[in-house]
């Protein structure tokens, strides 16, 4: 009996690969705030296929009574009223989006392998003023940031998207603890073999380091899909602006089709959500990994 007890803890471990009573105590924790994390997303899936009488109403409804597509279809008719298309907003979003995840990716990986196996001169001050700019948030930073591309000429301009949004110190600041974590023996080898810091870099560094990179990714798309503040601050070319930008314009209340914009803001706010949300579901192991390990040395 008692053979058969040490055998079960051993294949049970820390995490049993099946179900374990010793599992109840937390599921009686964890459903309940995976019931409040969930809580948001479908309130927001269910109101973008609900009437508009129906979103007035209170308390407001969780699930629509009667759902369609009319939200969906306000969505792009009140687009059609406006001299620049939907589409042209959404194009917008999704070219920053992309150039903004490959050029954050490129920048993080390098910054991050010079910063952590390169010895030079002021290699420690650079890392600790990356590390200062990891508690200022972007309220805090707008003026002098406005100046700054005031005086660099980018201001109203396709540029001044993706430029600003280049400098992430969180994506350095977990690219290079996981860099840190790659033995300098390794490095030495490749370079002995007459590996160039190229090589290294592309086959080794950035293969070892995936799961840091997911999270950069999602945290450079997540900031560019959803950003307002540039389409509002920097820039009154109406083609140049974004999606996020045109969802939050239509629901001004001095726009003459506010009611029918609350409907449309709606399905927006669907469209701005499912991409951060698939995103998210198809990479969230990888960010768990870096979570877990951004901080081991």
């Amino acid at each position: 009996m008692k053979r058969k007890k040490v055998k079960r803890l051993r294949h049970c471990g820390i995490n049993p690969p099946g179900f374990d009573r010793g599992q109840i105590k937390f599921w009686l924790y964890l459903i309940p705030i995976a019931a409040l994390m969930i809580w948001p997303i479908i309130f927001q899936v269910t109101r973008a296929f609900m009437a508009v009488d129906e979103l007035f109403l209170w308390p407001p409804r969780l699930f629509p009574r009667r759902p369609g597509f009319q939200n969906f279809n306000e969505l792009f008719s009140l687009a059609g009223r406006q001299a620049v298309p939907i589409t042209r907003y959404l194009a917008n979003s999704l070219l920053v989006a992309i150039l903004l995840v490959l050029l954050s990716l490129l920048i993080s990986v390098c910054a991050g392998y010079v910063l952590s196996k390169k010895n030079f001169r002021g290699k420690k001050l650079l890392f600790a003023i990356n590390t200062i700019a990891l508690m200022f948030t972007p309220a805090a930073v707008a003026i002098p940031r406005y100046l700054v591309i005031v005086n660099l000429g980018l201001l109203d301009t396709f540029a001044v998207h993706i430029l600003p949004m280049l400098a992430m110190p969180v994506g350095l600041f977990l690219v290079k603890q996981f860099v840190d974590q790659l033995p300098d023996a390794l490095i030495e080898a490749a370079q002995i073999d007459g590996a160039s810091d190229y090589f290294i870099v592309r086959k080794i560094v950035i293969p070892m380091i995936s799961p840091a990179l997911a999270t950069v990714a999602i945290l450079a798309f997540q900031m560019s899909w959803g950003d307002i503040a540039t389409s509002t601050q920097l820039i009154t070319n109406e083609s140049l602006r974004t999606f996020p930008f045109y969802v939050a314009n239509i629901v001004d209340p001095t726009n003459p089709h506010m009611v029918a914009g609350f409907a449309a803001a709606q399905a927006g706010g669907l469209l701005i959500l499912l991409p951060n949300l698939i995103l998210f579901v198809l990479l969230q192991s990888r960010v768990m990994n870096t979570m877990a390990h951004s901080g081991i040395k």
